[in-house]
Parts: structure tokens; sequence; C-alpha cells
């Protein structure tokens, strides 16, 4: 199994900045792709920016611009620097990664549990 391990939420005024960091670990596995998701009150959670092993990023289009997703593949961490924060902006945040057995080749998603980003004027 592949464990995620968030951190980085908070409240913030608009305007601000908060920087989310995601840890994958898991003996036996290779992370690949790695991303965030957002889930608001009422509505379904929905990808806020993704990253491949590579290093290429990709960004709903409600982000672009003010967020930035990085990963250290050395530390199986990936990062979501958000700035320029605005109220809907406030969700649960998700980290998501995904990884394949070295053994089996078996390809499977992961989820964290968790963090909130409460943007509040």
């Amino acid at each position: 199994q592949v464990q995620l391990v968030e951190s980085g939420g908070g409240l913030v005024q608009p305007g601000g900045s908060l920087r989310l960091s995601c840890a994958a670990s898991g003996s036996g596995y290779g992370i690949n792709d790695m991303g965030w998701y957002r889930q608001a009150p009422g509505k379904e959670r929905e990808l806020v920016a993704r990253i491949t092993i590579g290093g290429s990023p990709s960004y709903a289009n409600s982000v672009k611009g003010r967020f930035t997703v990085s990963r250290d593949n050395a530390k199986n961490t990936v990062y979501l620097q958000m700035n320029s924060l605005k109220p809907e902006d406030t969700a649960v945040y998700y980290c998501n990664a995904a990884a394949v057995h070295f053994a089996t080749y078996r390809r499977n998603e992961y989820w964290g549990q968790g963090t909130q980003v409460t943007v509040f004027s």
C-alpha cells in the first residue's frame, strides 16, 4: 500500500498564500503522476493540478496563474503553492498519486486524508 501524508492547510485572507505538501511512501511501489484535487461543501471533487513524473504540470482553468504544482522525486513529495487565494478556493484539498507495484506492474491510485483550506474575508 501507498500512504500519502498531507500538510500545510489552514486559514488565510483573500489574496494570501498557502503551500501544501504531500509525501508518499510505500515499500515496493514506484510513484508516477501526483496531483491535487479539492472538494467544496455540496460540490463534487475536482482536479486542481497534476504533475507527471517528468515534471510536466497541468492545471484547472480556475487556478492557472495563481497556483503552482511541483515535486521532489527523491522525496516522493508533491507541493502546491497557492497564491492570490480567493474565497471560492475554500475546500478540502486531497493529494493523489498513481503508483505502480514493482513486482506485479499493477497501477493504482491513492488518496491522502485531505487538508482544509479556508479563505475568509
